[in-house]
This record gives structure tokens, C-alpha cells and sequence, in this order.
């Protein structure tokens, strides 16, 4: 038996078979996602799964991570960026061609199960896993088990306001939610971005700001300055209410060394304790951590 995880993308599909004793990779395929094609879809996904356990010549548990999740009343699809698996009953059709029981859930889950397993929260009883860059999400891992809550909406972090606003930060930039001032708004690339331009009238991607500032320039490291703060609220705000052992972070921002350090010396005056042993860690398996949490997530929902 081996652990096989499936990585559904709006640009494409990955699945990797891990070894259920040490998380080796065994093998690893990957296609372009069929666009705006449900069924096509489908079968990239089955005859992917195929291919791997033909070459291995063994069986697989399956769990399959994606922007979006199962409703937990219609168990139909919402928010996957793939519009056309919205509202399709995508876990019941797949069971069916694959003939067995798989499990999915959104990436940013995915992710922290990964990075809680054998990743960089490895042994920590209650693990937040945030991921930045075109968006912004997270999940939330307690005692090595996922929590995806009554609504299945648990660690949706980027859809909750910027906690402590300063008078310009109120009320907040529209979210394609309808609401204002989500975290999202203020911590996602394109934001970071957005508060650069705001304040230098320079456009600048988020690396290059984060380069710049390593360099020593005074605007770009205003910039990072002002996203680490806001980081630093938001993650308090976490820890007020889930007190997690690790924060680990991910997604294309997460490789901004300077938010290691910077953003713990902030986030102690908004905590609700006279000393804060939360940790804040980069992930070990960076952009592999999702397709790596989804073969964990079916091996877990095979073993109970």
C-alpha cells in the first residue's frame, strides 16, 4: 500500500506516491488541468492515479487537496478557482471512478497537515499553517489530526478583519468576498504589492521589494516594515484564540526571511500572556507540501 496525494490546480494536476513509513517520494506525475472541463478533469485525476499505481504495481490511499472544499450540507464543491467544479459532487464522483474512498480538502490545509506530519511542525501538538501569495488561507492541525470545524470552514484566517486597523487602514480595501479589510486584502502578494505602489508610486513585485530591502532601500523596507506589522496582528489574533505550538508559513511570501524575525518581535504587544512560545517557522517542503498533505490526508482518512 502506498500514500498517494493529488494536487488539483487551476493550471494543473500533480499526484505523488509516498511511502507510508518514511514519506519518500516514490513517484510523481503531473498534466495540465483540463480547463472549464468537470468530466475531463476527473479523468486526468483517475488515469493519473492509474499510471502511478500501475508503474508501482500497488494500490493506493487517495486524499486530494484544492483551492476550495466540499460543502459539509450539499457535499457539492465551493470557492475552488477551477470555476467548473463548483457546485459538483466531485468527492462522490471520483469515489466512484477510483472505486474507493478518497478524502479531500482545500490546499491550505493540505499544507499544514504536510508541514505538521514529518515537515517543519513535526511533533508539535497544535499546528496554524498560513499560506500567502495570491490569496491568503490557512489551516489548523491539533494533535496530528486536521480540525476543518462544524462548516468545514476552519482556519479561513484571510476572511476575518485586520485585527488593532490604524485610522488609514480602516475600512479597508473591498475583498472579492464583498466584505472590507479582510486580511487578505492587507497580506496577500498582490497586496503587499498594492502598499507599495500606494506609498512610492513604484510597481514592484513582491520578491524584488523583498530584495530591495535586503539591499538597504529605505522605501522597500518601509513596505516590509508595515506588511510585517500587519502580520503580526493577524497572528496574534490566532494565538489569543488557538494558542498553536507552531505557526508555520507558506506560499511565495514565505521565502521573506526578513518576517522570521521581524514579525515575533512585534506581535508580543497585541498576545494576551506576559511571554509568547509560539514559534514561527518556514516550511520544509515549501510548494511540495501540498500534494505531500493530501497523500497524508487519505492515508489518515483510510486509517480510521
Amino acid at each position: 500500500m502506498v500514500n498517494i496525494g493529488v494536487d488539483l490546480g487551476g493550471t494543473k494536476i500533480e499526484v505523488v506516491a509516498l511511502a507510508p513509513d518514511t514519506g519518500c517520494v516514490l513517484e510523481r506525475e503531473r498534466v495540465a488541468t483540463p480547463q472549464g472541463n468537470y468530466a475531463a478533469t476527473l479523468a486526468a485525476v483517475a488515469q493519473l492515479v492509474d499510471q502511478i499505481e500501475s508503474s508501482l504495481g500497488k494500490r493506493g490511499t487517495v486524499g486530494i487537496g484544492l483551492p476550495g472544499s466540499p460543502s459539509p450540507g450539499s457535499r457539492l464543491m465551493r470557492n475552488a478557482n477551477s470555476t467548473c467544479l463548483n457546485d459538483q459532487p466531485l468527492q462522490q464522483d471520483i469515489e466512484r471512478l477510483l472505486d474507493r474512498s478518497v478524502a479531500i480538502a482545500n490546499d491550505a490545509n493540505c499544507f499544514t497537515l504536510s508541514e505538521a506530519t514529518d515537515g517543519a511542525a513535526a511533533g508539535a501538538r497544535s499546528v496554524f499553517g498560513v499560506i500567502i501569495g495570491t490569496g491568503t488561507g490557512a489551516g489548523v492541525i491539533v494533535n496530528g489530526q486536521l480540525h476543518e470545524g462544524a462548516n468545514g470552514v476552519a482556519g479561513e484566517w484571510g476572511h476575518n478583519p485586520l485585527p488593532w486597523p490604524a485610522q488609514d487602514e480602516y475600512p479597508g480595501p473591498g475583498c472579492w468576498c464583498g466584505l472590507r479589510g479582510c486580511i487578505e486584502t492587507w497580506l496577500s502578494g498582490p497586496a503587499l504589492q498594492r502598499d507599495h505602489r500606494v506609498h512610492t508610486n513604484q510597481v514592484a513585485s513582491a520578491s524584488q521589494i523583498a530584495v530591495d530591502a535586503a539591499a538597504g532601500d529605505r522605501a522597500a523596507l518601509a513596505t516590509l516594515e508595515r506588511y510585517a506589522l500587519r502580520m503580526a496582528k493577524a497572528l496574534a489574533h490566532v494565538i489569543n484564540i488557538l494558542d498553536p505550538d507552531v505557526i508555520v508559513l507558506g506560499g511565495g511570501l514565505s521565502n521573506i526571511e526578513f518576517l522570521y524575525r521581524r514579525v515575533p518581535e512585534l506581535w508580543a504587544e497585541y498576545i494576551f500572556s506576559d511571554c509568547v512560545l509560539t514559534q514561527l517557522r518556514a516550511p520544509r517542503f515549501g510548494d511540495a507540501s501540498g500534494v505531500r498533505g493530501a497523500a497524508w490526508l487519505g492515508a489518515n482518512n483510510a486509517a480510521q
